[in-house]
Order: structure tokens, then C-alpha cells, then sequence
């Protein structure tokens, strides 16, 4: 069975044992989190929500909690020997799928 879920306001389409990451989630590793469930797929079998698919949910293990890639960007002034360089790391969380259920 698989699952379009809303998380991080993004769409994902996920399978029971996936692991995925989204922005930083509040719990400690082992903690559970619900997911809005938009679409269920089940074979030839589809549910589509309004918007939301009613009574189904996806339950999600968080496994821990870390920083995506640094991004680095720059300024540049031309003319005036303008330099100026950022960097970003956005903390993420890694989970994984444990169930889907039709509700």
C-alpha cells in the first residue's frame, strides 16, 4: 500500500519501511508522528481525499534528528570590491514509514 502524504508542505509518495526526511520535527528519536494523508493506493484500488482522506493515516518513527547539506551563496557588487559569502544548514529529521491504514 502506498501513500501521497502532506509533510512539510510538500507532497510525498510513501510505502511502509521507507525512510524519508522533512524539517526539523519537535520529539526525540523513537517518537511517533501523523501524517495527513491525501491519496491511498492499493493495488488498482485508489482513494482520492477532500483533501484529506477520511479515516486514513500514516504513522512515522522518528529516527533522528540532524542537518541537511550546506548551501552556500554569495553577494557580489560589481566595481566596488563587494564580497560577501553565506552559508545555510537546515535541520532536518529523518523517519521512517511503520504503517498505513485505510482507517
Amino acid at each position: 500500500m502506498e501513500a501521497i502524504v502532506r509533510a512539510d508542505g510538500r507532497q510525498m509518495r510513501l510505502v511502509e519501511g521507507q525512510e524519508f526526511e522533512m524539517s526539523r520535527v519537535t520529539g526525540e528519536p523513537g517518537d511517533r508522528v501523523q501524517l495527513d494523508v491525501l491519496m491511498l493506493l492499493d493495488g488498482r484500488d485508489v482513494t482520492v481525499g477532500a483533501p484529506l482522506v477520511p479515516g486514513a493515516s500514516l504513522t512515522a518513527r522518528i529516527e533522528q534528528h540532524g542537518k541537511a547539506p550546506k548551501i552556500r551563496f554569495m553577494k557580489y557588487k560589481n566595481k566596488v570590491r563587494y564580497r560577501r559569502t553565506f552559508g545555510h544548514r537546515q535541520p532536518v529529521t529523518r523517519l521512517v514509514v511503520e504503517s498505513i491504514s485505510k482507517g
